[in-house]
């Protein structure tokens, strides 16, 4: 009991700390961005090719900062904000969750998804566990890219003491070496110019589903594609943090 007190006092303590630098690093961030749009936008006719480029990359960099930024401001979030703990009801969640995302599919793609019969109900905060489903549908969507038809799959196994959901896709996948690295904040396993993102969605998930007393691993196998796994206990197992 003593460990858990001091380990979730210490958790709680790293996600003040991220919370408060990101939010201190918004206004700078944001001014600097500001700064380089006028730049480009007044005086980008008085640049050269060159200082034309260089303003490029200083605006596409902050840019990415932003979005760095504001990841880690969500991140930080899900363990400060209280949960609100309902039934929920998996399969409209995981479909809503995918319509949703059908707007970021490129024109010309074929991708088909599907819930393998009815998943069965979680006692958890439909707002989390949206978060949970739009990171890893989105990233299923992302590295089906390369694919003639993508198919992406979501269903789930019931076990005594939890569910256990998953979300399967035939895209790329990646090496199972470097499993233990996905779901840390910033880590990515594939080239940004490859697949874009920030590298903190599989750590929002994680976040998430601790947050639930649950667990979060990946298997895959490259050219293949990945299955990405998460449990929710049963509500009279379940040992939220």
């Amino acid at each position: 009991m003593r460990l858990d007190r001091e380990k979730r006092a210490r958790t709680e303590e790293l996600e003040g700390f991220t919370y408060s630098v990101s939010h201190d690093l918004r206004a700078p961030i944001r001014a600097i961005d500001g700064f380089t749009r006028i730049l480009s936008e007044e005086y980008g006719r008085q640049l050269d090719d060159e200082g034309r480029r260089i303003l490029n990359i200083v605006r596409m960099n902050t840019q990415k900062m932003g979005e760095l930024i504001d990841g880690l401001l969500a991140l930080s979030r899900i363990g400060r904000e209280p949960m609100r703990t309902a039934e929920v009801d998996m399969t409209e969640l995981a479909q809503t969750v995918f319509e949703g995302q059908r707007g970021t599919i490129e024109p010309g793609r074929e991708v088909s998804f599907h819930v393998i019969e009815p998943l069965p109900a979680a006692h958890g905060d439909k707002r989390l566990i949206a978060q949970v489903f739009e990171n890893l549908i989105s990233n299923a969507i992302k590295f089906t890219r390369n694919r003639k038809k993508a198919v992406i799959e979501v269903g789930a196994e019931i076990l005594p003491n939890e569910h256990v959901y998953f979300v399967r896709d035939n895209g790329v996948g990646f090496d199972m070496t470097y499993a233990h690295k996905l779901f840390g904040t910033f880590q990515r396993l594939h080239a940004v110019t490859e697949f874009e993102g920030t590298g903190i969605g599989l750590a929002t998930v994680r976040r998430v589903i601790q947050r639930h007393g649950g667990d979060v691993w990946a298997e895959s196998k490259e050219g293949v594609g990945a299955t990405f796994y998460f449990s929710l206990p049963k509500q009279e197992y379940r040992k939220a943090s």
